[in-house]
């Protein structure tokens, strides 16, 4: 198997803090890359760099793991760009607005949801991220919320059943019989087509029975949670994804400190959504309270037609060191080996050998330049794999 070597790295992060006692990027400078097949075998400073059968020269740019984005909603028809400019001209977000995507969703053909996953994932893909998750939960009916899923599992290992987004139309008169259907027929249907189960617990979604009730059936079934957490109001979402061991609380806008400290002392990572902040002009989340705490902090896109639409992981890092309260470092971690904790993987979101080499070549000489040019393309390159998509 032959050999690539990335060279005349100006910056390359590797978030191995073990290279920098003080750096949690295990940023080398003058750096390279050794990969082979899917794998990184090697990294370090490039005159120490071993002989390969392949060179490519990075031309004194950055170099960063691919983006790790471990919340998003792609299986969807339509749009929702009236509700959007309506909201600009001043009417406030609510969890509501979801029943209009899935009114499209339903409608639609499988080839038709398809074509929309693909096309996100590939403007994903070109600013920079190389793994994703998706979730179902725009069609809320068996059929509807296991063809999403099957759609997703040929795209992505990391598949969430998410039938409990909201209660379903025709159940608006009867929650607690949409909840038996979440937990019962549709988790059945669902269940071997994803990794993990989700639930949006907030007002005018699911309660904390509800929601405790969706996820210990989920994991009865294999399945791990997730969950939609403290976005609109406080709740008791983040006490129990701490409880229940769920990998990540996603949204976390408004948190008490019992929340803070619950996650700080969790394997719970806490995982924040800066563009549905940015498009429903609510309040920001306070991830510098987070990371002050010791929580593990993710950044993530949430796109989806509705509060979130934008692929653009760069974007996000942009939003959360300006108005979120962490520094681009914190920031580029976040977006990565914070993803990949979020999903429970180790072997993305770092540039150490044994990990998979996904990489992103920036047009920059520093990963700071991401939120330092904000909406620029700085991405340059991508590998996913070992192989060079972008």
């Amino acid at each position: 198997m032959s050999a690539t070597v990335i060279t005349n790295i100006a910056t390359l992060v590797t978030n191995d803090p073990s290279l920098r006692d003080s750096d949690p990027l295990g940023l080398v400078r003058d750096a390279a890359v050794v990969i082979e097949g899917d794998r990184v075998v090697w990294t370090g400073e490039a005159s120490k760099a071993p002989a390969t059968d392949n060179r490519v020269d990075a031309g004194g740019r950055a170099v960063l793991p691919g983006f790790v984005d471990s919340h998003s909603h792609l299986v969807f028809a339509g749009d929702r760009t009236e509700e959007f400019n309506a909201r600009m001209s001043g009417r406030p977000y609510s969890a509501g607005g979801i029943r209009t995507t899935v009114a499209a969703t339903r409608a639609a053909s499988d080839a038709e949801l398809e074509a929309t996953l693909t096309r996100y994932l590939a403007e994903a893909l070109r600013q920079g991220t190389t793994t994703f998750e998706t979730k179902s939960g725009y069609g809320l009916t068996v059929e509807d919320e296991a063809r999403a899923l099957r759609l997703a599992a040929r795209h992505t290992d990391e598949v969430t059943y998410l039938g409990a987004h909201v209660v379903a139309p025709e159940y608006a008169d009867d929650p607690a019989g949409y909840v038996a259907l979440v937990t019962g027929e549709m988790l059945n249907a669902c269940a071997p087509h994803a990794r993990w189960i989700d639930v949006f617990c907030e007002q005018g979604a699911f309660d904390g029975d509800q929601a405790r009730a969706v996820l210990t059936a989920g994991k009865a079934k294999g399945l791990h949670p997730r969950i939609h957490a403290n976005q609109l109001s406080y709740g008791p979402g983040v006490q129990l994804a701490v409880e229940l061991d769920a990998a990540s609380a996603d949204h976390c806008t408004h948190l008490t400190d019992a929340d803070v400290d619950a996650l700080a002392n969790s394997a719970t990572v806490a995982t924040l959504l800066p563009g549905a902040e940015f498009s429903t002009r609510a309040a920001w989340p306070d991830a510098r309270r987070l990371l002050d705490a010791g929580a593990t902090v993710a950044l993530s896109t949430d796109c989806n037609p509705g509060s979130s639409f934008t692929s653009s992981m760069p974007f996000c890092v942009a939003l959360a060191v300006r108005d979120m309260g962490m520094t681009p470092d914190e920031a580029v971690r976040a977006a990565t080996a914070g993803g990949a904790a979020a999903l429970r993987r180790t072997d993305v979101g770092r540039l150490v050998p044994g990990a998979y080499a996904d990489l992103v070549l920036l047009d920059a000489p520093s990963h700071v330049h991401l939120a330092y040019r904000p909406g620029v393309p700085l991405v340059a390159g991508v590998w996913r794999r070992g192989v060079r998509e972008v």
